[in-house]
């Protein structure tokens, strides 16, 4: 029975070569405790931005909202907001808010050694759980408020149940991939690509007549049914919702390939990048032939998941631009173990040990790098400028969002504040001017998380008070105001004589007064 389930079964080696010993286990036991120690430092150092407040806010919104939104507009990244609406109930700082990507990240170390340990053996898995530890992008992301670091988790998580499964087609193995491959999806529907990418290897390595093995697309089926929603969301609103990206260039993705490597320079790339070809160049042209052996099919599993989410979607951005270099972090684990089956083929224990020493060398750099910068350079100033407007708004004051989705940092700030003032007994209750758009009742409701002003509402709302702040983000496309800016400073001034004018990183702050 086993040798009709599994991809040329004749060939794949059903047991480990090594087992895991006590030194093992304290060995990813230190590296996991160093690597939730380096995601935790620092972790606060960097402001929030609009899109860390847009996941605070969806996932403190109530059950009734929070369904209606994400079938409405955000379904994407649906595991990580639940997720966050549990551990928000333990606490609420930037910092408690955030340790919750930096605990995902620390696990995905073990979650590395046991997926490289899948493909080779023990030295190369130590090897993989170290860079992996130490690599500065997913550092980044791992102290971040986003779905980035759970992505790369659980996608490491389901290509290691696929091995296994493979490996050993057990029904444990089979429903750990199932379960992960739905979760990744959940996490963020770029898990899609990374379905499609074992498809592709499974394809490549042969099996029935097909091609594919019977049970592995029935367990494709299976995946597919339970992802339907998302399928259907995305159906449903297209492309919308990343209209934004920009069509990446060379200097693009050169930059994309050094950050993934753990730097902002190509010294670690270049490592990295030479330590891959050493692990790959022993196979030869068998690299790219069809039903080979197991073990030069575990490095074309390796590439067409590094690989193939990335060209295809620069491919398909000359049409509509869907490369984003951060949707492709669950690219990295297969990164770290290439690199890591290289640089275990040196042959002495000391060059092993110096060229493991020279890369987590550079990519120290890279994570003290990016304890004070980002990669991708969109971090943004709204919580300046909210303190800003709370700071000096007065008494019968009002405020209203050029577009809807910027009350949402303003909310998460103004609640930050809020409570600091709740032991003040000067407090009230009430923080801030009244908002006038988007407002569909006290507190944030789903409608308010999308939407612009109308002329009609800015003069009926605006010219009942005497002064009217006005919050403007992302508003300028090739330098020029967007349609609602326009509509606002052709309306507002007709009714307020007087307009001040605060600048902040991708934030302005108008204030009209009578």
């Amino acid at each position: 029975m086993q040798s009709s389930q599994a991809v040329n079964s004749a060939e794949v080696p059903t047991t480990q070569a090594q087992s895991t010993g006590p030194f093992t286990c304290l060995a990813v036991s230190l590296l996991s405790a160093a690597a939730l120690a380096i995601r935790l430092w620092c972790i606060a150092c960097k402001p929030f931005w609009f899109d860390e407040c847009f996941s605070v806010e969806i996932a403190r919104i109530s059950w009734g909202n929070f369904f209606r939104l994400l079938w409405w507009r955000e379904a994407n990244m649906s595991l990580y907001y639940l997720l966050l609406r549990i551990w928000l109930h333990l606490g609420q700082s930037p910092f408690f808010i955030r340790s919750l990507s930096a605990v995902i990240g620390a696990a995905t170390v073990p979650a590395v050694f046991w997926l490289a340990k899948a493909f080779f053996d023990r030295r190369v898995a130590l090897i993989a759980a170290a860079l992996f530890a130490f690599n500065a992008y997913d550092v980044r992301y791992s102290q971040e408020a986003r779905s980035y670091a759970l992505f790369a988790l659980l996608a490491a998580i389901s290509s290691g149940f696929l091995v296994s499964w493979l490996r050993e087609p057990k029904r444990w193995n089979r429903t750990g991939y199932v379960a992960f491959s739905i979760l990744a999806v959940y996490a963020h529907f770029y898990a899609l690509l990374l379905i499609t990418a074992h498809w592709i290897a499974v394809l490549l390595k042969g099996g029935d007549d097909k091609g594919v093995p019977g049970h592995l697309r029935r367990a494709w089926v299976t995946i597919g049914v339970a992802v339907a929603p998302l399928l259907i969301f995305v159906a449903k609103t297209g492309a919308g919702p990343i209209k934004w990206i920009q069509r990446p260039g060379f200097g693009d993705l050169l930059q994309f390939f050094e950050h993934l490597s753990g730097s902002n320079g190509w010294e670690l790339l270049a490592v990295v990048a030479l330590a891959s070809a050493f692990a790959i160049a022993p196979l030869g042209a068998n690299i790219f032939k069809r039903n080979q052996a197991w073990d030069v099919w575990l490095y074309q599993f390796l590439l067409i998941w590094l690989l193939f989410p990335i060209v295809l979607t620069v491919a398909l951005s000359f049409a509509r631009p869907v490369f984003l270099a951060r949707y492709m972090i669950f690219c990295l684990p297969p990164l770290m173990i290439l690199a890591a089956a290289g640089i275990a083929r040196l042959r002495r224990a000391w060059t092993i040990g110096a060229a493991v020493a020279a890369v987590l060398l550079l990519a120290f750099q890279g994570t003290l790098f990016v304890y004070g910068h980002d990669f991708d350079n969109e971090r943004d100033a709204s919580g300046a400028a909210t303190n800003f407007i709370l700071d000096h708004a007065q008494p019968g004051d009002a405020i209203l969002f050029h577009i809807a989705e910027t009350r949402i940092p303003y909310e998460f700030f103004r609640s930050l504040r809020a409570r600091e003032n709740t032991a003040s007994p000067k407090y009230s209750g009430q923080l801030g001017p009244e908002i006038l758009f988007p407002n569909h009742g006290p507190g944030l409701d789903y409608r308010d998380f999308t939407g612009k002003p109308s002329a009609e509402l800015v003069r009926k709302t605006a010219s009942q008070h005497s002064r009217v702040w006005v919050m403007l983000m992302n508003n300028r496309t090739s330098g020029k105001p967007d349609p609602t800016t326009t509509t606002l400073t052709h309306v507002l001034p007709r009714i307020f004589p007087h307009v001040e004018q605060w600048d902040f990183p991708k934030v302005e702050v108008l204030l009209y007064s009578k």
